[in-house]
């Protein structure tokens, strides 16, 4: 049942409940005032007393025993002196490193190809393109058909390196349009 409380006045505060009667005749703790005083005066008679009555520190090792001067004596082994200069120094210095570079070929077997996007309509591929092109690279819609049907993929490209493709898809992402993959090149 619902209540109405739109009428209602608002209730009345109460009188507060007078609590346990306190006292103000709070004495002073007498007894306890004493046993710190009584504290307080011991502690400080305790460090009066044991002043100057540490022990005296034990004299170092070296005061006690005294170290014989050394004489001298010959090493039963001697070592060979080392020559003056390193004889690794002037062979390094003579030495000949030669160094045999293959010559990069100058077209990789198969160019690259750059995929941005993959579509079920023509249309959205359509759209996807002129995003790539109002970023001033050229795409191609190649349709594929798949187990699922017909795909459309937006693809640039050929690019004769790796290099050149990774160039135009930092264009692209300059442009905000990201997750361009690059591949070699399926004819």
């Amino acid at each position: 049942m619902a209540k109405d409380y739109v009428g209602r006045s608002k209730p009345k505060k109460r009188a507060a409940k007078p609590s346990r009667a306190v006292s103000n005749n709070k004495r002073f703790p007498l007894p306890l005032a004493l046993a710190v005083i009584a504290a307080i005066v011991g502690f400080a008679a305790l460090l009066f007393n044991i002043k100057g009555t540490a022990p005296t520190p034990a004299p170092e090792l070296s005061e006690i025993v005294k170290p014989k001067p050394a004489t001298p004596t010959k090493p039963k082994t001697t070592l060979p002196e080392p020559p003056k200069e390193r004889t690794y120094v002037k062979e390094l210095e003579e030495k000949k490193v030669e160094v045999e570079i293959a010559e990069q070929p100058s077209k990789p077997s198969k160019p690259y190809q750059m995929q941005c996007a993959s579509f079920r309509s023509r249309d959205k591929a359509e759209e996807s393109k002129a995003l790539i092109a109002f970023a001033g690279l050229e795409s191609q819609i190649r349709r594929t058909e798949g187990e699922n049907g017909a795909w459309y993929r937006v693809v640039l490209g050929p690019y004769p390196t790796k290099r050149d493709a990774e160039r135009a898809r930092h264009i692209l992402q300059r442009a905000k349009i990201n997750g361009c993959q690059i591949w070699h090149w399926n004819f």
